[in-house]
């Protein structure tokens, strides 16, 4: 099931559904392509509230290359009333959670690979490319082919020193870098259940190296 604020679909693995995205978020890296493949093919803004722009790649502004399509990317947004978290606010998959733009149940596209993050809160996020992003931004849709979905249950009780990460490490061991791939997998277990937040970010953000996308539940 693919929840959004708008609409609610369910679908099986292998259909294609076409879903509201909550929140459409570009970086510093890509954000400026996001903005050439706008202007280029004179597209607007579906909804410029749900529209972000976040620099956290080059937080010091130092490269001149990230120096100008930062500057690229705050001039389109004063144009079209889009908000922009800045080089001096933090990581964008972060602001997400801690100003309240992705929610449970909420959908979140961004430039940033590891928008899978957003399952540590029972949210849908999805890394995409800078022309997939300009589609949200511009329609506010974007269309996904269902995955399969893979349960995962962690038995026992990990060792008193281990942490998060020693259990994402550990379901990698097993599974590879691309065991998951083309995946969704959700997470279960009592090992799970007792995770605080940020143990259950660290997990649902290293899911990455096994290319999926996926849930904490």
């Amino acid at each position: 099931k693919i929840l959004g604020a708008h609409s609610q679909q369910e679908a099986s693995a292998g259909q294609i559904v076409d879903v509201t995205i909550d929140v459409r978020v570009a970086r510093d890296f890509g954000g400026a392509n996001v903005v050439k493949n706008i202007q280029d093919n004179n597209l607007g803004i579906a909804d410029s509230a749900r529209t972000y722009f976040t620099f956290d790649c080059n937080p010091g502004g130092s490269d001149q290359k990230y120096a100008t399509n930062q500057q690229l990317c705050r001039i389109f947004a004063r144009e079209h009333g889009i908000n922009t978290y800045d080089i001096d606010r933090g990581i964008g998959t972060h602001i997400a959670m801690d100003e309240g733009l992705a929610v449970p149940g909420s959908t979140l596209v961004s430039t940033d690979s590891h928008a899978n993050i957003l399952g540590s809160i029972g949210a849908f996020g999805q890394g995409m490319g800078d022309v997939d992003i300009a589609h949200a931004f511009a329609f506010g849709r974007v269309w996904f082919k269902v995955p399969p979905t893979i349960k995962i249950v962690l038995k026992g009780s990990p060792a008193p020193t281990a942490m998060a990460k020693d259990m994402i490490l550990a379901v990698l061991r097993e599974l590879g870098a691309n065991g998951l791939l083309g995946y969704a997998a959700e997470f279960y277990g009592s090992a799970i259940d007792t995770l605080s937040l940020d143990g259950r970010i660290t997990m649902s953000s290293m899911a990455t190296e096994m290319a999926i996308q996926y849930q904490i539940w």
